[in-house]
């Protein structure tokens, strides 16, 4: 199975992903991780992405893709898997679809998780970060035990400034004005699949499981 997870900022892409590799035969595949393996490991292209970084310059489609192209269709690609942050602009999908092309083979959907805007930033602004050990809790569906303490390590939780709803609004504007266009993108390729996803997280697993065993 490979899928490609679409949707905003606290739709609960990765919960919802992790769920779907626990049940399913596939992995998440990050580009944040392929990235850092690939300079880690000094490979040519994980050198070429260095030179960019070390600049402070967004890494180039191109070497993004040639490192999606090694590992979704290299010797060691795995069977299934969900694209994690991959594609975020139209650009990059054209370079995806390409690449399936040139390896015949094709996706097997693309999920779209939906949600009203107001209840992403109720969501997102509802998240307290222990500051010592980094659990992250949400006042809504995992709360702590005890108002402002963490039920771990007892240390003092915490809004992070990404979760203040400036910032909030701020990447979902980023997320309507760049990835949405994605939407619209494949909306001819009949792959679209889009899911309720304001429920709680089991809820939304649910819709997902019954779209996932349509395919």
């Amino acid at each position: 199975m490979k899928l490609i997870m679409l949707g905003p900022p606290g739709a609960g892409k990765g919960t919802q992903a992790q769920k779907i590799c626990d049940d399913y035969d596939t992995v998440q595949i990050s580009t944040g991780d392929i990235l850092r393996a690939e300079v880690s490991n000094n490979t040519e292209l994980g050198k070429k992405a260095k030179e960019y970084m070390d600049k402070g310059d967004l890494v180039p489609d191109e070497v993004i893709l040639g490192m999606m192209d090694k590992k979704l269709f290299g010797d060691n690609a795995p069977s299934g898997y969900i694209l994690d942050g991959f594609p975020r602009t139209v650009p990059q999908a054209e370079g995806l679809d390409k690449l399936y092309d040139q390896h015949d083979e094709e996706l097997d959907a693309i999920i779209v998780m939906e949600v009203d805007r107001d209840i992403i930033v109720e969501r997102l602004t509802a998240r307290r970060t222990c500051k010592n050990c980094k659990k992250v809790y949400n006042l809504l569906f995992m709360p702590p035990e005890e108002e402002g303490v963490c039920d771990e390590c007892g240390g003092e939780l915490v809004q992070r400034d990404d979760d203040k709803k400036e910032t909030v609004l701020n990447r979902l504007k980023v997320y309507e004005e760049e990835t949405e266009p994605l939407i619209d993108y494949y909306k001819g390729s009949g792959k679209i699949k889009h899911v309720d996803s304001e429920g709680t997280p089991e809820e939304v697993y649910a819709n997902i499981k019954e779209v996932l065993e349509n395919l």
